[in-house]
Order: structure tokens, then sequence, then C-alpha cells
């Protein structure tokens, strides 16, 4: 088994969301075929799936999993089947040569998707922290020795200011750490991880750290007409490069709207901050999100995947894209009535080989 060192060979890899995390979403997709949480879980990604990621020279995948899913919500009391099924899956993914980010995608008190509407409970709230350190505690010692797994502390916060963030972040580290002394961590920055705030986030003391953004900028083009945002706003047609002109009513929505003209350049300078905390700590960073909504304009969305990962390679900055399989942005979509007659799945892999070769160069 080869393991590689994030801290000396640029990651390139891919999420596999929906496997562990966001279950609903994958359900709400194919409700007639969707066979339950735990049989979903055992058939959604097996070791053909894994094998194949590692044959497309990906050197590592990030495994975001969902609180609930192994946890009661209530009491905490563990999941044994759903764990018995999150071992199998890092020794097969660990077994096939490739590194692993376990994201806590979602923990008590904390949603990023409700972050867009509502603030989240789990900043003012210390009682949800503590749940969430109880979590982490199983998590990072069941995989925190574990030779090529890495531990990434939150997915996407939505702290109200960045002091927040640096304060809970904080918190959230150093009690993995006390858990999991040789396992390296992963820290976002706040804002579902947006780039920019880098600017503020500080770093933590401790060598064995990859520092994550995600790049969904500017997010009315990559989610344009996205089911799950509720906003006239989103619901405009839009190609890459454009001009956006701003809204004519206040958004409706907590993500950033981001107007104004759009190319390779301006979404350049969305990374800068993120580079020059790498330049100013000495440090790792890395994109573990970004993509394009799979029903936006193909050539636009073609257009926006060779941008960014163009900039992606010539920064040397490793990356995660979102996804691999469904979830509206996968490389593979199966069983996704929504995407089902769009032409770059009409094949029998239902691969979308046009991204992947985009990514491949990335």
């Amino acid at each position: 088994m080869s393991v590689i060192d994030f801290q000396k060979e640029r990651l390139r890899g891919l999420n596999l969301g929906g496997w562990f995390s966001q279950i609903d979403c994958i359900e709400e997709k194919d409700p007639a075929g969707f066979p339950g949480v735990l049989p979903h879980m055992e058939t959604f990604i097996g070791a053909g799936d894994i094998e194949r990621i590692k044959s497309w020279n990906f050197n590592h995948v990030r495994l975001p999993v969902d609180f609930f899913n192994f946890f009661d919500p209530d009491t905490l009391k563990e999941n044994t089947r759903a764990f018995e099924l999150l071992d199998k899956a890092a020794e097969m993914i660990l077994g096939a040569g490739l590194a692993l980010i376990l994201d806590l995608h979602k923990c008590p008190g904390h949603d990023f998707h409700l972050g867009t509407t509502t603030a989240q409970p789990f900043f003012t709230d210390a009682s949800y922290r503590e749940a969430a350190k109880r979590v982490w505690s199983v998590l990072a010692e069941r995989y925190g020795s574990k030779p090529g797994i890495l531990l990434e502390i939150l997915n996407e916060p939505v702290a109200p200011d960045a002091d927040t963030w640096n304060r809970v972040k904080d918190e959230l580290f150093y009690h993995i750490r006390a858990a999991a002394p040789r396992a390296p961590i992963v820290v976002g920055s706040n804002l579902w991880n947006n780039a920019e705030q880098f600017r503020d986030l500080t770093p933590v003391d401790d060598d064995n750290v990859l520092y994550s953004f995600h790049s969904y900028q500017p997010v009315i083009f990559t989610h344009q007409f996205a089911a799950w945002i509720d906003d006239p706003y989103f619901r405009e047609v839009r190609n890459w490069p454009g001009n956006y002109p701003p809204p004519a009513t206040s958004a409706q929505t907590n993500l950033p709207v981001e107007s104004g003209e759009w190319n390779k350049e301006r979404l350049r300078k969305t990374m800068e901050h993120a580079l020059e905390f790498r330049s100013k700590h000495g440090v790792p960073v890395a994109c573990n999100e970004f993509g394009v909504y799979v029903q936006v304009n193909r050539k636009s969305q073609l257009n926006w995947i060779s941008d960014f990962t163009s900039l992606l390679r010539e920064a040397d900055v490793g990356f995660s894209y979102w996804n691999y399989k469904n979830l509206d942005f996968g490389v593979i979509s199966t069983n996704e009535s929504l995407h089902a007659g769009l032409p770059q799945y009409q094949n029998p892999d239902h691969l979308d080989s046009e991204l992947l070769e985009l990514l491949a160069k990335a």
C-alpha cells in the first residue's frame, strides 16, 4: 500500500459525497429505487469504483460523513452497522493505495446548507460543540492512527464572523489532536470554505495540517437553476465567461452574490488570499471542493472547469473535485432522473468523459 505525503505531493482526487453523507439528496433523485439508508451505504460505491478512481491516476478521495448516519442525534449512541461499513470503506480506499480525507460534513448544530438562510446554533450554543467533540472523539480514536487518513474538522463552516470561526476551529482542532496525536488534520476557512476568508484565518500551532478552501465562485454562475437555492436571482441563464448584472432586489440567501464581469483572471483573484496564507506561513493549501451544476450550459460548464483547473495547476494547488457520483455535479450520474437526458451521460458507464479529461489534466 502506497499513501501520499500531502506535505510534498500535490493532492489530486474526487469527493465521494452521497455515500455516507447527503443521502436524503440521493433519495430525492430516485425515491422509488431508494433501498434505505444502510442498504444504500452498502451498495452506492464499491471496490470497482475505488479501483476506477485509482486507474484514473487520482491519489486520494475525500469522504464526507454526516454524523446522524453514525450516531443517534439525541443520545449520540453509535450505530454499529454504519461504522462497520465505514471501516470497510476506509480499508478498501487505503488498500487501493489512495489517501483518504475523512470529512465531518454535518455535525450537531451545524448544516452548511441550512446556513445559507439560517444562523447555525453550533457557534452560539456550547452544548452543540461538546456534542461535536464527542463525535470527533469516536472518529479520531477509530481512524486517527491509520496511515493515509486525514481528519477534516468541519465542512463549510458558516460562522457569523472570522473571530468566532478562529476560536471554534481551534477548539475543535486541539480536541482532535489530543485524541489523534499523529493524524494530519484538515482546517478550512469560514463561510463555506471561501478562499477569500483566508485573509482573516489564523493558523494553528501544529505542523501536521492541511488548509482547505472550496471554490464555486461566482455562485450565481456555478449554481444557476440549482433546485436547493430558493432565490429568483439564481434562476437566470449565465454563460462563462460573462458579465452578470446585480439583482433587482435583495438576495434571499446568505450566499455571496457576486455580480459584474467574470472571467479567468477574476477567478484567479478569488484564490489570492489562500495563496498568500500558504506563502506567509509555509503551509500546504488545497481546494477540497469545486464544480459546476450539471444543468448549466454545457460549453460554459466546461469553460469554467477548464479555467479553474488550469489555475490550480499553475498555482500548484491540490484539489478534490465535487463529486465522483451523482449529487448534481457527478463525473458519473446514475438514477438521477433530472439529469438522465443530458448528453454527457449517454453511454454505458454514464460517465462524463469530457469533464474527466479536464480533471485528469489538472
